[in-house]
């Protein structure tokens, strides 16, 4: 047998130590096989943990493998340092049980020992075992110092666990081991506050902090607007840049977006748009995706399509936000020429692009959900529960309810939002009886947590109680919502739709009872009651409302005064919704929006002041022109067919037809007016337009109850419903002779001045 010299073996150690120091981990193998294949047998200890290094780095286990056995053979495993190198190689090999074994034969265990199982630990995603480690080192080890990555770990992992009781322990053993004035440190405790929503503590922190870099305050602000308080985000952002000359990073960037989003400030987000560009952050997906949203949220459809197509590279989540841009934005065929062209690029559809598609195929025809349907099922979707509950409320919202339920009945699997689906699905299609129906289902066969019902699903069975108008109905719904715990007192939105309910049903004095004992009342709350009041004809009431309101410190919004101009308009209060209408920028600091014109026409219409209104409609400025007026024109349309003036209805219809070439209703109210003017020539040509273009129909009808059943009648189909047609429509006969007998003896008045 060969006996090496000395030299030659120290000379072999030299070596590998040096290629160890220079991170050539590859050499240093070979070159250990080289010393084997001489007949060397590397027995220093001060050897091995280089070569387990190199294991490690290259995530060679077979070969790491080998050098530990080697190590057991020799006798050199007894050295910590060696124990400690193989514990670190089992560790990066994800091999967390040989490591324990390790730990476990070791005679002698150091700091380093016992943070490279709290380390190994927390890495491999085995949190709970990382923190029983940490506070096992802490009891056993005197003097325990844990070094810096691995406290930052700990950190982590009782942020993610949410355990903030855990946190709060580390936190303090933070501030005795003397470790909290280490940066990265600070940063972890920040965000395990901010992320607990507990900024109170983290803004304490922050404010102790004597360094802080721009990864403290990208904590600080992405907590705020986490927490929804994006405007002191926004203050802190303007602090950081302006006041202290710190450069923002992609992280903060992101962190100001969303809160930019939140506030529906497009100003602060253009100009975070340039200086993201100064800093050279819009080559940064993560930000160029952030800015999309940013300007789908703010209405700015064209400015995200542009950052959209100027982004160097695009991914998955950079289509679907610029598909959710479009579907919020209300521009339905860009967002189907999107998908198109995702599909020309080989860009793979998930649920998410599908989802969001679907939401654009509802707003358009049938044919456009049948084939996103196929498209589901040819590519392995049709499982999968977030598009089933998609394609159901697709299919419902185009009125084809048969196919949303076939859909529902096949679905393996219910979770609640595929029952409130189908319960406002045929609520929509005008059928409350049975999406009533579908809820008593729901509540005998809910017998898992994912199925009972929670606020969604009492919000639509209300909806469907208000389609029905029937009190009995709703009053029982609101039973349900108090045995299940989701009070009106307690749960605003609950109560804000029992409002809504009540009014619907034309319990006046219901709603007003629910609205007092809503505890917390919200701005919808309150604009809610107003609709209500106006509804019901007691625009006064919600006049005094409005007041009330102010004294509470609820400042009316858009949607507030939208709904006392409709009690004016319903009340026949045209003074004071004039008055209400020009005070809406000076009083409330309301822009008035298109919806706000069209509300003071339906109301001037409704007076009989039909030249006034389209003198109003006129005088809309042209930026909500853009917009669309054909809710103001088709108000206008309506009030003509009542007072019969076809002069100006000639006028809104050719506007209405113009801008709702697809909507019957502008058809059939023209058609109206021209006929009861005696213009029949003009009523055969709407007619015979409505058949050319293809037009469909929609027809009016009424729902009344027969044995606890609602019977729909449509108008003009004598046939519906045969068992009781007969005696129905002689009544109905009866009533419309009752009511020209009426009108001859009344004469000729206005009932409004």
């Amino acid at each position: 047998m060969r006996v090496p010299s000395s030299t030659n073996l120290c000379n072999w150690h030299l070596k590998l130590k040096e290629l160890s120091a220079n991170g050539k981990w590859v050499e240093l193998l070979c070159h250990c096989h080289q010393v084997n294949r001489a007949g060397l047998h590397l027995t220093h200890f001060s050897v091995f943990p280089p070569i387990l290094k190199a294991c490690s780095n290259l995530l060679s286990y077979s070969n790491g493998k080998s050098i530990h056995g080697s190590l057991i053979k020799t006798g050199c495993d007894s050295y910590t340092s060696i124990g400690n190198s193989t514990m670190d190689f089992y560790i990066k090999t994800r091999d967390p049980d040989s490591a324990l074994g390790v730990f476990n034969s070791m005679r002698w265990r150091d700091q380093v020992s016992w943070n490279i199982m709290v380390y190994g630990s927390l890495d491999l995603g085995n949190l709970e075992q990382g923190l029983w480690w940490f506070n096992k080192a802490r009891v056993s080890v005197c003097g325990f110092q844990p070094n810096t990555s691995t406290l930052v770990l700990v950190i982590q992992a009782c942020r993610r666990l949410r355990d903030k009781y855990e946190g709060l322990k580390v936190h303090g053993y933070v501030i005795r081991g003397g470790f909290c004035y280490i940066s990265s440190v600070q940063n972890s405790l920040l965000s395990l506050y901010a992320e607990d929503d507990d900024m109170e503590s983290a803004q304490k922190l922050f404010d102790e902090m004597s360094e802080r870099d721009v990864i403290s305050w990208s904590v600080m602000i992405g907590g705020y607007v986490h927490c929804e308080e994006a405007q002191i985000g926004m203050k802190m952002f303007r602090k950081m840049v302006c006041e202290l000359g710190v450069e923002p990073d992609g992280v903060t960037a992101v962190s100001v977006l969303k809160g930019c989003t939140s506030l529906r400030d497009l100003t602060m987000g253009a100009s975070l748009h340039g200086l993201v560009i100064y800093r050279g952050l819009d080559s940064d997906l993560f930000v160029g995706n952030s800015l999309i949203d940013m300007y789908a949220k703010c209405n700015d459809a064209d400015s995200a399509f542009k950052v959209f197509k100027e982004l160097p590279q695009r991914n998955r989540v950079s289509w679907n936000s610029m598909l959710s841009a479009f579907v919020h934005n209300e521009r339905y065929m860009d967002a189907l020429s999107l998908f198109y062209s995702m599909g020309k690029e080989g860009i793979n559809a998930d649920e998410v692009t599908l989802v969001n598609i679907l939401q654009t195929c509802k707003h358009l025809r049938l044919v456009y959900c049948k084939l996103v349907h196929c498209v589901t099922i040819r590519w392995g979707f049709e499982s999968n529960e977030l598009i089933l509950n998609s394609l159901i409320d697709a299919y419902a919202k185009c009125n084809c309810i048969e196919l949303a339920w076939k859909l529902f009945e096949r679905m393996k699997k219910r979770d609640v939002v595929s029952w409130s689906t189908m319960i406002a699905g045929f609520t929509h299609c005008g059928r409350p009886d049975q999406a009533i129906a579908v809820f008593g289902e729901m509540t005998r066969l809910q017998a898992q947590d994912d199925q009972k019902p929670n606020e969604i699903t009492l919000i639509n069975l209300f909806e469907a109680c208000s389609v029905s108008a029937e009190l009995k109905w709703a009053k029982g719904a609101h039973g349900i919502a108090i045995r299940r715990g989701l009070s009106t007192a307690d749960q605003v939105a609950v109560g804000t739709a029992t409002v809504d309910m009540y009014s619907k049903c034309g319990a006046i004095g219901e709603s007003r009872k629910v609205f007092d004992q809503i505890s917390e009342k919200n701005i919808v709350s309150w604009s809610a009651m107003i609709a209500a009041y106006g509804m019901n004809g007691l625009a006064h009431e919600a006049l005094a409302l409005v007041e009330e309101m102010k004294l509470y410190g609820a400042n009316p919004n858009a949607v507030t005064t939208l709904s006392v101009l409709s009690a004016c308009s319903h009340g026949g209060l045209v003074q004071e919704g004039l008055s209400l209408f020009n005070s809406l920028a000076q009083v409330y600091g309301v822009e008035p929006r298109l919806e706000h014109y069209a509300c003071v026409v339906d109301m001037l219409g409704r007076a009989g002041k039909l030249h006034m209104a389209m003198d109003f409609i006129k005088n809309i400025p042209e930026g909500l022109k853009v917009a669309g007026e054909n809710a103001a024109w088709s108000a206008l349309l309506s009030a003509c067919r009542s007072y019969g003036n076809s002069d100006v209805g000639a006028v809104a219809a050719s506007h209405v037809l113009e801008l709702e070439p697809e909507s019957s209703t502008g058809y059939l109210l023209a058609s109206s007016i021209y006929a009861a003017g005696g213009l029949w020539v003009d009523a055969a040509s709407i007619r015979r337009m409505v058949k050319e273009k293809g037009v469909k129909v929609v027809a009016g009808y009424s729902l009344v109850y027969v044995d606890n059943k609602a019977c729909r009648f449509v108008a003009g189909d004598i046939d519906c419903h045969s068992l009781a047609a007969g005696e129905m429509h002689s009544i109905v006969e009866l009533l419309h002779a009752c009511m020209k007998t009426e009108k001859r003896n009344a004469g000729n008045f206005d009932i409004i001045d």
